[in-house]
């Protein structure tokens, strides 16, 4: 399986909404869909994790899946907003780099 850049992800997305007439939804449903899909990534994490096992009626999803779709609604509100989430990632990388450089305890690490 090769290996996307987000740049691959984002027009792969931009492609599949393109051929549909009502293109993005609006920036508010888009946070609606998020917020719904976070949830759904609570319940399985919270089966698969915590005191609340499934119901034998309910579907079997995944962690994997709910994550996919996180990441699918977040490349359409950035595509929406014309936001490059490798640049938008390259920023917080360099906030938590430098802000949070000694935040937490580093592992030991051994040079041979």
């Amino acid at each position: 399986m090769s290996q996307k850049t987000m740049a691959d992800l984002q027009r792969e997305v931009d492609d599949y909404i393109s051929q549909f007439k009502e293109g993005y939804f609006s920036p508010l449903s888009m946070l609606a869909r998020m917020s719904e899909e976070v949830g759904e990534l609570a319940r399985e994490v919270n089966h698969r994790y915590g005191e609340k096992p499934k119901k034998a009626d309910e579907a079997d999803n995944s962690i994997e899946m709910e994550l996919g779709d996180i990441l699918f609604i977040v490349i359409c509100f950035a595509n929406s907003m014309g936001i490059d989430l490798a640049e938008a990632h390259d920023r917080v990388m360099n906030k938590f780099n430098t802000r949070d450089a000694n935040r937490w305890t580093r592992k030991n690490v051994e040079h041979n």
